[in-house]
This record gives C-alpha cells, structure tokens and sequence, in this order.
C-alpha cells in the first residue's frame, strides 16, 4: 500500500451494499454539511432487487438514489464510484467483496461486518494486495476525509461531528483499530490540533485487511497532513510494522503514538479485551512492549493515555511555531435540516396528524377494538357480532343484538348466481381475473336497484311512522312524489310465495326485541301495498332496515341523533355488503376451482336495435 496516498476527496462516490437507512442518510448529511455539490453514495447494491430506486434527503432536498439487483450492474451504470461500502452480514461478506474487489473502476472497500472467516478475510487480502487495492475492516466503522467523504456511521451523531469540525480538513492523520475509540479521538483532536484531515478505524479482528503501518505510510505521501497519531492496542504485531517504517526513514512526518492495554499487566491470566486481535500474548505483544518500540524509533509517546492529548497538543504547537502548520479561521458551515421525527421526539416542531382513528389501537402490546383487546375477544364470549358492534357502533351491543347481525350476514351471503352482483362476479372470475378484482366487479353492482334499499326503507319508514302518517298517507304521498316505497316488493316473492328470510328474522325480532315499533309499522305498509299488488311485499331490505331501527331505539344505547348519522352515513348498508361478499368470494372460486372458460352472452339473449 505505499503507493497510495490520498484515497478519497471531495468527488469520491461510494456504491453501498445491502440498503441501511439510516447509515447511507448521515453520509448525505455529512456530504452536505461539508458543502458538497453531489452526494456521495452515487447507488445502492440490493441482492435480488428487481431495481428501482430509494428517497433520502439531501439538505432540504428529497432525492432518489438508484437500486441495482447486483453489484456489477451497479459499477456498470455508475463508473465513477470507486468505493465500495459492504454492509452484508458476516455470512456473506466475503463473497459480495470479493466480487466487488474483481470489479477494475472499485479501489476501496470497506468491510463492516465482524466475524468475517479469517480464511476469508486472508484471501480478500491477497487479493487486494496483488491489485493495488486497499479493504478496511472487516470489523470497523470505516472512516473519513473531514470534509469531503465518510463512510456509514463513521465519526457517530451530527452534532458529535460538528463538534469534532469533522465539516473541513484540519492537519491531522489518525488511524486506529477502533471506531468507538476513533470517534473519542476525534473529539480530542478537535481540542488539541486545528483537527482532523483524515481518519481510519482498520477493524479490529485478528486479520485487518490494511494495517496502521499501511496507512501511516500513505500519510506520509498526503502533503495536506503534518502530524500523524495512532492509537494501537495490545495483541498482535501490527506496531511493529510502524516501528520498521520509523526506523527506516520511510516516515518522517511527526508520528504521536499510544497502545492501549497496560492494565493487561495487572492480570495473573491472558486477557481479551473488545476486539478479537486484542489480547495478551507474549512479551512482545504487550502494550509496554510496544509503547518503548514505538518511542524507541522516534515516535512521540506519552507516559499514559491521560498524558495523550497533552502531548499532541504540544506537537502540534510546535509545529505551528515552525510555519509548518498555518491555522486558518473557521468558516461558516451549513445546516443540516432536522429530520421530522427527530424534530418532533425534540419538541422542536408540531405536526398535524394525517389520519384520525377511534375504533381501533394497534400500539400496544396486542390489538384493541374500542379499547377492548384481542386476548378478551378470543378467550371471552364474543363473536364475529360483537366485533361488528364495536368497531362499527363503538358499543358493546346486547346478545341478541349482535345475534341479530350475525342473523344478517348468514341469510344474506347469498341468493344465487343469477343476481346482477354474483353475475358480475362470475363473468370477471371466468375472464381470469384476481379474487379481488371478481369481488369488487360483484360489489359495484349494489346500489339503488340491487341491495341498496336498506338504508333508505330505514329512512323512509322511520320518517313516516314518527310523523305519524296512516300506512295509506305513506304510499299515497311516495307514489305523488314518484318514488317506489324502499323496503317493499319483490320480483319473485309473493303475498302466497313469502321470503324465508323475511319470516326467520321476524320470528327473530318478535321473540327477541324488546320492542318492534318500526317493523310494526312497516307490516301494516304491506298490509296495504298487498292489496294493489300480490308481490309488493316486506322484502328483505326493508325487514333488515325496520328492524335495525327496533334494534337502535329499542336498546337504550344510542340518542336520537346518533341513530339518525347511523341511518345517514350507511352503517346498514353496510351489513348488505358485507354479507354479499361472503357469497361473492364463494362465486368466485367456485368458478375458478370448476375451470370454466370465458364468458360469453349468447346473441339470442340480446334484442340488436
């Protein structure tokens, strides 16, 4: 790797592999707190994607980042984009870097994943190293340019970068093994020099595919850079790498050091600390050990971490003092827009609710309907009833009320394939169509002439019999406005020929109801209309609707004006559509399961005019 200098700038472009959020978010954020002009992850690789693309924000700004199904697709299409950020799992980390590694415009990767196969992580750093190429990790949050490009999450929270005036190069190399540590490091370099220039967290297992040696090395290429520092730590012979390159002259620039790893000394047994490479071994391996060789070939170590930042502080002055470094005044920097829901968790910021809902819950631990929640329903006595009176009515409606519905929806799943819903249904399931779509070509046919009478024979009913009309007066009065009386009449149903539903459910009511008011009256309407006509009976639609009036009234649950919004709104339509589709459904794969071919109406059926 000592042929490399810098490896990422202003226009560096990243493919991201395996979509994040919130990773690939605070790089756009860094890119824009930083002034960049274009974003720096140019796509996203998804695994088996078909495409498409993902919306994230840049500044204010929402943009779409491209989706690709696999990463040579992603390269193909996007040329410029020389790093190569893998968040696969460790299970598959090898394979999508070796791929990524294998693709000529990639010259950076960066391995996120811990637990990477050391046999893997071995053959991916033979072959970057035989191609020139540079891999971080695996293990490690990756790192940064200040100013000019971060990989995912590197450097933490916006605030912690800010703080760190991570938004523009300082004169500082820092490479270490640890992300969390790089992150306090950062912080202290903010302090004790004009900041950062660029930062690397190798990783921390055992094999990290570049070394701090390799990138001290081309620290010392990068002329921005005056003053390298490195955090190593105890395990492994990684420091020794850097010692050689002191010793040798390969690296001149001032080189501020510390091991971490001395309390190792206080223990009787081997001791592993956090990271995989980080335990005590030998002598050699010990952070005493490698503390003095360090020092031993000129680098810059302190007596204890404490006395760290103190002595990179008094390097840096120095080398201010000589004009080496020239200290330049902090410019205005940009602001990122807050994210919505971090702005209203932080009370910055109130927001209208799109939606308003008071039937149900879902936040909890279980589902609630109107408060009464899903364990209740299923181990107490309730029904497919009650669960239509609470989230219809928001009540908990009577036994014999919520019988009553379940009554409904049984005698009027269905009546046959001839009626224009089946029919409907049946035609569109045989032309091949989705379940749904054979549903609602059924559904879209209930209306005013077919099973579209319940609401208004309640509204007309209850009209007449509280203004007191005679049953006569009613259908005298609807017949001068040319209006049919809903709720009466039948095509095949008559005064000799009565609907078996239209009895079960006045057979029902009578037992049942504590009052029968409306059904009453609309009884004596039939009594009259039975005289002009033997099939201008009580239909279904108008026994439904009276009764749903008995059954509102006569519960004591409801006022005068919310049985009126009932009536208006169309709850006892309602209970029509959904039994229909009930039959509608059977309809429809019924055809599907009997194979029947397309429909077509026969021309002996049709009247050509």
């Amino acid at each position: 790797m000592v042929k490399h200098g810098q490896i990422f700038s202003a226009d560096t472009q990243a493919v991201f592999y395996n979509w994040k959020q919130k990773p690939i978010q605070r790089m756009l954020d860094f890119d824009y707190l930083c002034g960049r002009s274009t974003p720096s992850v140019a796509c996203i690789v998804q695994p088996g994607s078909s495409g498409g693309f993902q919306k994230l924000f840049f500044g204010s700004e929402e943009i779409a980042i491209p989706v690709y199904g696999s990463t040579p697709a992603a390269i193909k299409a996007h040329r410029a984009a020389d790093v190569f950020i893998n968040f696969a799992s460790f299970r598959s980390a090898y394979e999508s870097s070796m791929e990524a590694l294998q693709q000529p415009s990639i010259r950076v990767i960066a391995v996120i994943a811990e637990g990477v196969p050391e046999g893997d992580t071995k053959q991916l750093i033979a072959y970057a190293a035989k191609h020139n190429k540079i891999v971080l990790g695996p293990a490690t949050v990756g790192g940064l340019q200040a100013g000019a490009f971060r990989i995912g999450d590197t450097a933490g929270t916006l605030e912690n970068i800010v703080a760190c005036k991570l938004y523009r190069p300082g004169s500082v190399g820092f490479v270490s093994k640890s992300g969390g540590m790089s992150n306090e490091m950062y912080n202290v370099l903010s302090r004790a020099t004009n900041g950062l220039y660029e930062g690397i967290a190798i990783g921390g297992d055992v094999f990290p595919g570049s070394t701090l040696s390799d990138h001290c090395l081309r620290y010392q290429n990068i002329p921005d850079i005056k003053l390298i520092v490195v955090l190593g730590e105890l395990g492994g012979h990684d420091e020794y790498s850097l010692v050689d390159a002191l010793k040798s002259g390969q690296i001149t620039k001032p080189v501020v050091a510390w091991v971490s790893g001395t309390c190792a000394k206080l223990f009787k047994s081997e001791v592993q600390f956090g990271h995989a490479g980080a335990k005590s071994g030998g002598a050699s391996e010990s952070a005493q050990d490698k503390n003095a060789a360090l020092k031993a070939a000129g680098a810059i170590v302190p007596e204890s971490f404490e006395g760290f930042e103190g002595i990179i502080k008094g390097t840096y002055d120095r080398l201010v003092e000589e004009g080496q470094i020239q200290p330049h005044p902090e410019n205005e920097i940009r602001t990122v827009p807050q994210d919505l829901e971090a702005a209203k968790k932080a009370g910055k910021v109130r927001v209208p609710t799109t939606i308003v809902s008071s039937i149900c819950d879902d936040r909890g631990e279980e589902p609630t309907y109107n408060k009464v929640t899903m364990s209740t329903l299923i181990t107490g006595d309730y029904n497919v009833g009650d669960v239509i009176s609470l989230l219809w009515f928001k009540r908990q409606l009577p036994k014999y009320a919520t019988r009553f519905i379940e009554l409904v929806l049984m005698l009027c799943a269905d009546h046959g394939p001839c009626v224009s819903g089946a029919h409907n249904t049946i035609v569109t399931a045989r032309a091949g169509k989705d379940l749904v779509s054979c549903l609602v070509s059924g559904l879209l046919t209930i209306g005013p002439r077919f099973g579209g009478a319940v609401d208004d024979s309640a509204r007309y009913f209850q009209d007449a019999c509280d203004r007191g009309l005679e049953p006569d007066e009613f259908v005298e009065d609807m017949k001068k406005k040319g209006i049919r009386v809903p709720g009466i009449g039948h095509r095949i149903k008559s005064k000799d020929n009565r609907d078996k539903r239209v009895e079960l459910l006045q057979k029902y009511a009578f037992k049942f109801f504590p009052s029968t008011k409306y059904l009453n009256y609309a009884l004596q309407v039939e009594t009259y209309t039975l005289q002009k006509a033997a099939n201008l009976v009580l239909n279904v639609d108008g026994c439904i609707g009276t009764l749903f009036l008995d059954l509102l009234h006569s519960s004591s649950l409801f006022t005068e004006a919310e049985i009126a919004d009932i009536v208006k709104i169309g709850y006892l339509n309602g209970l029509f559509v959904l039994a229909r589709s009930i039959g509608l459904i059977g309809h429809a794969l019924d055809q599907k399961r009997l194979q029947q071919p397309l429909y077509r109406h026969p021309w002996d059926e049709v009247l050509y005019i």
